[in-house]
């Protein structure tokens, strides 16, 4: 079984907010957001798997802050937990001031499958895990794994 490094597939991603950005608040649209948020995921988990990737779930996406038009996004995503073919990416999203200072505004979990051309699930790499830090993001992400599939049992 092979085995990645947390580093190997973190993606970063930044925006200067343009008016085409902002919701009728004079805010950074959430729908907007959402999407920056699945593309940062999507290439995290694609760096994982060495693979295609689809998404299964958003949840904890929590707006703490807004942004504003000029405001410059920052956007880091990590992977934090994997199965056999699923990943759990967070995803923060910080205003960056042009002093440099980051205010963290956002945090996302989003969960994608790894696919094959015909978009049947592949197993995905085993995450080595490096640091208390990420061993404590894992536990969490387990216990979220957890909670999806009982809701999941749930639902249908």
């Amino acid at each position: 079984m092979a085995y990645k490094k947390i580093s190997d597939s973190k993606t970063e991603q930044v925006h200067i907010l343009m008016q085409k950005d902002i919701n009728g608040y004079d805010r950074l649209f959430g729908g907007r957001l959402m999407e920056w948020i699945d593309i940062v995921a999507a290439v995290a988990a694609r760096r994982h798997s060495n693979s295609e990737v689809t998404t299964v779930s958003v949840d904890s996406l929590h707006f703490k802050a807004p942004a504003y038009v000029n405001d410059t996004l920052a956007m880091s995503g990590r992977i934090t937990y994997v199965g056999n073919s699923s990943m759990e990416v967070r995803v923060d999203t910080y205003v960056e001031r042009l002093s440099g200072k980051r205010e963290h505004i956002n945090t996302a979990y989003v969960v994608l499958v790894a696919i094959d051309k015909e978009g049947k699930s592949v197993t995905v790499p085993r995450v080595m895990l490096e640091s208390e830090e990420e061993r404590e993001e894992w536990e969490r992400g387990k216990k979220r794994y957890e909670l999806r599939k009982e809701r999941a049992r749930k639902m249908y």
